[in-house]
């Protein structure tokens, strides 16, 4: 930095931030350390008796921070986001859509080892609405060097740190297991709870069947809502390994791919997730079978999965493998999901 007389500093940037005191009025800064100097700051400046400043030398091979954050935001936003105004090297991601945040979580790891600069998210895999921050970003120093922002931009790879995959509306269908609702017994508590979870994202329900607890009576319910168009089976009952559960069974032989019939998660151990290829169409149809605590826990693994489902998300084995860190629900007293551990 060199020091300038501050009528000379018309387009310099300030490498301190300047104070103005007003006895019973204010005690703050009237500019900020990276502020790049205008005519119109000078008369402001000399009346807080500021005759010469010190300024950042003009040097090819450095950025100012502002101008090193509008690379750092390229390296890191996708479509369906818009960045914040940039103030002292700090650039925030803000959500355009509802959608499902996914993160490079390797490079986000491989940016922020580099140093003089950081990017802070929120947790991927998880739902954001319009207008949620996604991320913040910063430049630590008021310059860095073009260089080590060429190796952000290798750090960070050939596609953006994060992206949001928008929801699709998707037409789901629900197989009730189970005897005892069946004929009546007892009332069907749990379907009200699934149409109050797919409320919060873009669907329609075609259509519910009750069955019994007959392998073959499921399997035939399965595929009567996939002939009906459904983009999403959810069923319910009979989940567990107990000789008379037969749900997962059912699901198995419609030939649907089974990623998982058993997860990491409480509550929730007791979910399967498949995909089924309808061989007419080529659609990739998710089959669920939800474990009887999604009917009555506040959260469960269902609450970590169907937005991924909505996203058109692929879950793998390795994804529900890695829920087990985080996969305990704490069912405090008041629930304050997302913004908690569980998942995470």
């Amino acid at each position: 930095m060199k020091l300038i007389k501050t009528e000379d500093a018309v387009g310099h940037v300030l490498c301190h931030d300047i104070t103005q005191i007003i006895r019973g009025v204010t005690k703050d800064a009237v500019f900020r350390k990276g502020h790049i100097v205008t005519a119109e700051d000078i008369p402001v400046l000399l009346s807080v008796g500021k005759e010469h400043l010190y300024v950042w030398e003009k040097d090819d091979t450095m950025w100012h921070e502002n101008e090193a954050a509008e690379i750092l935001y390229e390296i890191c936003a996708g479509e369906h986001m818009h960045p914040s105004d940039i103030k002292e090297g700090k650039i925030e991601l803000i959500a355009d859509t509802d959608g499902l945040l996914k993160i490079n979580r390797e490079a986000l790891v491989a940016v922020n080892s580099l140093g003089e600069m950081m990017i802070a998210s929120r947790h991927g895999d998880f739902p954001v609405r319009v207008g949620d921050k996604l991320a913040g970003t910063r430049i630590i120093p008021l310059i860095i060097e073009k260089e080590k922002m060429e190796r952000a931009k290798e750090a960070g790879g050939t596609e953006p740190i994060f992206t949001i995959k928008p929801y699709k509306k998707k037409k789901y269908a629900i197989v009730t297991t189970g005897s005892e609702v069946f004929k009546g017994r007892i009332k069907d508590t749990f379907s009200p709870v699934i149409r109050e979870k797919l409320a919060a994202f873009p669907s329609e329900e075609i259509g519910q069947i009750y069955v019994d607890d007959e392998k073959t009576h499921i399997l035939e319910a399965i595929q009567k809502q996939i002939a009906a168009g459904a983009d999403l089976i959810i069923c319910t009952g009979g989940m567990s390994v107990d000789p008379d559960d037969c749900t997962p069974g059912a699901i198995m032989a419609t030939g649907a791919r089974i990623v998982s019939y058993g997860a990491p998660v409480l509550p929730g151990a007791m979910m399967l997730v498949s995909y089924y290829t309808n061989k007419a169409d080529g659609r990739v149809i998710p089959i669920l079978g939800l474990p009887g605590c999604v009917m009555y826990a506040k959260r469960t693994i269902f609450d970590l999965v169907l937005p991924r489902v909505m996203a058109e998300d692929e879950i793998t084995a390795e994804d529900i493998a890695r829920l087990g860190e985080g996969g305990l629900c704490l069912n405090c007293e008041v629930c304050t999901f997302p913004n908690c551990g569980f998942g995470k």
